[in-house]
């Protein structure tokens, strides 16, 4: 089972939902606006990829953050404002079985999401 987690209005999340209706690829959207982040997952994704990959400091929740939030960031403390404001995390996330993908990047969805016989899933 394929889930994507991101925010229903964000441009990136749009074009990847219509990357993977396009592919004919099933999949349940968590959206964080609505159904929030669970800890327990965002530490498990923080472990896999370093929460330097996962924290959106270019977007404006982040930048809008006082300087003292944004400096000396360790996983804890970064987990910990992901938690508090979910659109700090990178869009969209992909769980896919074993595998984890961060931000819409076609070419390499295309290789996670092509089938063994040729045809994406």
């Amino acid at each position: 089972m394929t889930t994507v987690y991101g925010i229903r209005n964000c441009d990136t999340v749009k074009k990847a939902r219509a990357w993977l209706d396009a592919a004919g690829v099933t999949y349940d959207f968590n959206d964080y606006k609505t159904a929030g982040i669970d800890a327990e997952r965002l530490r498990r994704w923080v472990d896999r990829l370093g929460w330097e990959a996962l924290l959106n400091r270019a977007g404006t929740t982040f930048r809008k953050l006082p300087d003292a939030d944004k400096t000396g960031l360790d996983a804890d403390r970064a987990i910990a404002l992901m938690l508090a404001q979910p659109s700090m995390v990178k869009r969209p996330v992909i769980e896919r079985g074993d595998v984890l993908l961060v931000g819409f990047k076609p070419d390499a969805w295309a290789e996670r999401f092509q089938a063994p016989s040729g045809s994406v899933e």
